[in-house]
């Protein structure tokens, strides 16, 4: 059984992830609205990616026997000012995430629940990995400006992740 605080530190999370997955998908749609599909893309896959972090929460707290219990989540920013501002904006998001991962690590340690230590590594893991892959877009962006023909290469460059 998980202790309490960790139990709802971990159905928060689930809302941060939920959260999460309705921002990129709002991003998504900015994109879409600017017939970039490849950023769209991009941001559709981090939407899943979310998406599927919420519903690990959701399973491992059912298999350890805890509850369930959704927050509210509110509506996401749906305007935006330009590339670089929306994956600057995704970097920092995936920090905010991080630091909430880190904390959940650290109730598990207080808690002396290693399932929850293992379960917890998984996405320390991701992280890093999220946090990469947003700032490596930070840096590009930066680096090509708002040029027309750079953007339209580079929509469809990541528009082709997997």
């Amino acid at each position: 059984m998980l202790n309490t605080n960790l139990l709802n530190a971990m159905n928060d999370q689930i809302g941060k992830e939920i959260e999460s997955s309705y921002l990129y998908l709002s991003m998504a749609a900015h994109f879409e609205a600017g017939n970039w599909p490849g950023f769209a893309q991009w941001m559709k896959t981090q939407n899943h990616e979310e998406w599927g972090h919420a519903m690990k929460f959701f399973d491992f707290i059912i298999t350890r026997g805890g509850r369930v219990v959704l927050p509210a989540i509110a509506q996401p920013q749906s305007a935006f000012e330009s590339h670089l501002a929306i994956f600057e904006q995704t970097l920092e998001h995936e920090k905010q995430v991080t630091a909430s991962i880190h904390h959940l690590y650290d109730l598990a340690l207080e808690c002396k629940d290693y399932a929850s230590q293992v379960f917890l590594q998984w996405f320390i893991t991701e992280q890093v990995e999220e946090e990469k892959s947003a700032a490596a877009l930070v840096e590009t962006l930066k680096t090509i400006g708002d040029k027309p023909s750079t953007l339209i290469y580079l929509d469809k460059r990541v528009g082709d992740r997997k």
